[in-house]
């Protein structure tokens, strides 16, 4: 067997040219890495960009951090980490239907949440509230957490002992465009928008009737009769609507009737699902313990571990973001009854 016996990257480089949209994002074009790598003789860019996120310990941690129902009693209630998984298989079935590039679709599909923190939006809305405290202390500090922004510091910064995971900037702009203001370059990363908004909003459905908080019956009639019946035909509806409506295009996009429904189903979801006594119930004590975690670190820079320390030194309320949002939601959970709940001891000899 010689050396280079197999498909080289070469091979595949040519092979994106040969097969691919002219829409499509090509690996050997990429804009470049933060730091320059050597090229790999196996793999393009967009497959390392993947294969580093997966391998990650900020990929890892996502199986233990909550999608919408905090501590729920059942093995089948998604997390963030099936959550990926699942606009990563949407995303993956859109860009190879519409030729173009399955491996940078996928690397910004299993990236793009690795920002979250613990207790999912939860978390996220308290570390909000926290920073919005210590305004007048930290002027310079943000207003606001957003999960994107931090997706992308993990990524650029955090990941490999602060050296970032040194991703390619089509990856980098995919992950921070994935939802919010800044809107995707490349049509892989439009794919990877529109499809984590399809996949969380039927998971989500899957999971509230799991917990008995709604049926099928109870999606509103209209967008049912557009979108289907069941999980399965919502997701089948949908993927086939984006490769319709976005073939031979130049920009990602959903028929005007599907995106009615889709958007009408969110809605409904946020009113019957997202602000119900069953999803929120553990609500208020789960972003009590977030702020106290991140007041107590702001406090006491000097407890956090040894890796935030040198952002501690210049800018403390980054380092504590930093540490606090990286947490699952048992780990957070353990460092709080280490914190601030009394361990049981007993006297010598009684």
């Amino acid at each position: 067997m010689t050396e280079n016996a197999g498909l080289t990257r070469e091979d595949l480089e040519a092979r994106e040219h040969r097969e691919l949209s002219p829409y499509a994002a090509y690996s050997d074009a990429t804009r470049g890495r933060q730091r320059p790598r050597p090229a790999d003789l196996r793999r393009t860019e967009f497959q390392r960009d993947r294969d580093r996120i997966l391998h990650c310990k900020s990929f890892r941690r996502l199986s233990h951090k909550t999608q919408v129902f905090i501590a729920p009693e059942g093995d089948h209630y998604r997390t963030r980490l099936t959550h990926t998984l699942e606009v990563s298989q949407i995303a993956r079935t859109v860009a190879r239907s519409l030729a173009l590039n399955e491996d940078l679709t996928e690397a910004i599909a299993l990236g793009h949440d690795l920002g979250h923190t613990p207790f999912g939006h939860t978390g996220e809305e308290a570390l909000t509230a926290a920073l919005t405290t210590i305004a007048d202390r930290y002027p310079e500090a943000p207003r606001s957490f957003k999960h994107v922004q931090q997706s992308l510091r993990v990524v650029e910064e955090l990941e490999y002992d602060g050296k970032g995971l040194n991703l390619c900037w089509e990856t980098r702009d995919g992950i921070l465009g994935h939802s919010g203001g800044h809107h995707p370059a490349t049509l892989e990363g439009q794919i990877v928008r529109t499809a984590d908004r399809m996949a969380y909003i039927n998971h989500d459905i899957d999971d509230a009737q799991r917990a008995g908080i709604l049926t099928e019956d109870d999606l509103p009639a209209g967008s049912a009769a557009v979108l289907g019946h069941s999980l399965a035909q919502r997701i089948t509806t949908l993927i086939e609507d984006m490769v319709e409506a976005s073939a031979g295009r130049d920009v990602i996009v959903l028929s005007d009737p599907v995106e009615r429904a889709l958007l009408e189903v969110r809605a409904f979801m946020f009113k019957a699902v997202y602000s119900s006594p069953s999803a929120k119930s553990e609500g208020p004590k789960a972003q009590r313990l977030v702020e106290q975690l991140f007041y107590y670190y702001l406090d006491h820079p000097g407890a956090l571990p040894a890796e935030y320390q040198t952002t501690a030194a210049s800018n403390p309320v980054q380092a504590v973001i930093d540490y606090v949002s990286g947490m699952t939601d048992r780990f957070a959970i353990r460092v709080y009854e280490e914190l601030f709940v009394p361990s049981r001891w007993a006297l010598q000899g009684v």
